[in-house]
């Protein structure tokens, strides 16, 4: 289902990789299927995405397997099997698990405006008891422009604030993004999108997990930062405080997608 490339070379690049540990890979699939997968996407106006429409986070997604088409379906697939796992733990040195329910995976879609804010992801899964460790996401927009903007951002930082952009990776067609999500990963891309009309940042994210490790944070949910004139305003700050909570958070983030 993916492109060949030398595993060794891609292991020692992973463990090189500034802020933390992280990997690009472009021609991931072979570009036909990716523009396959693409043009699968449900419609911007669907019915289907769960919508996400607030000051720190724009965007669309929907985990369903009824929602995918064949080809992304057999994608996933195959990036759950042993095969695919295999690998991705030689390069990474963990013993990944798969989540097969694709908790916050799967179809993610942003229109011009799309944005989201700098974050670390959760780190125990809700329903798994498992530490999250390693995302990885495969653009699927044909014909991306850079000028377009969404650069996944890569930031250093520690446990309750990102530092400084080490690393800007532009969202190109067919490209995979991987990266350890458990080293203070501060990503995202807070900068709206500047899209021309029916042009969509189009993206699968799918990601792994592992025994919790000692000492672990115990995020439920994932923890924004404030971006820019954000930093001071005491909606913004409620905001963030209440998304990161595990009881609190589906009552502020989440809004109808027919809105």
């Amino acid at each position: 289902m993916i492109n060949q490339f030398e595993i060794n070379s891609l292991k020692k690049s992973y463990n090189e990789g500034k802020p933390f540990k992280n990997l690009v890979i472009d021609e991931f699939i072979n570009n036909e299927l990716a523009k396959k997968i693409s043009n699968e996407f449900p419609e911007f106006d669907s019915k289907i995405w769960r919508n996400y429409d607030n000051p720190i986070e724009v965007k669309r997604l929907t985990n369903h397997y009824d929602n995918f088409g064949p080809e992304s379906y057999k994608l996933f697939n195959y990036l759950n099997s042993n095969e695919f796992i295999d690998k991705l733990s030689f390069i990474t040195g963990i013993d990944l698990i798969p989540d097969y329910g694709l908790n916050g995976g799967g179809y993610h879609i942003h229109k011009s405006g799309g944005k989201l804010n700098a974050h670390l992801d959760y780190s125990v899964h809700p329903k798994l008891n498992l530490e999250r460790r390693i995302n990885l996401i495969i653009y699927v927009t044909p014909n991306w422009n850079e000028k377009f903007g969404g650069n996944l951002g890569f930031w250093s930082g520690d446990e309750n604030s990102p530092k400084k952009l080490i690393k800007s990776i532009s969202p190109n067609f067919n490209r995979a993004v991987i990266f350890d999500t458990s080293e203070n990963s501060w990503h995202g891309l807070p900068e709206p999108l500047n899209l021309p009309k029916g042009v969509y940042r189009k993206s699968l994210a799918i990601y792994y997990l592992s025994k919790k490790r000692k000492n672990i944070s115990n995020r439920g949910k994932a923890l924004f930062h404030p971006y820019k004139d954000q930093i001071k305003d005491p909606k913004i700050l409620e905001l963030i405080k209440n998304r990161s909570d595990s009881k609190l958070f589906s009552s502020v983030y989440e809004t109808n997608s027919k809105k």
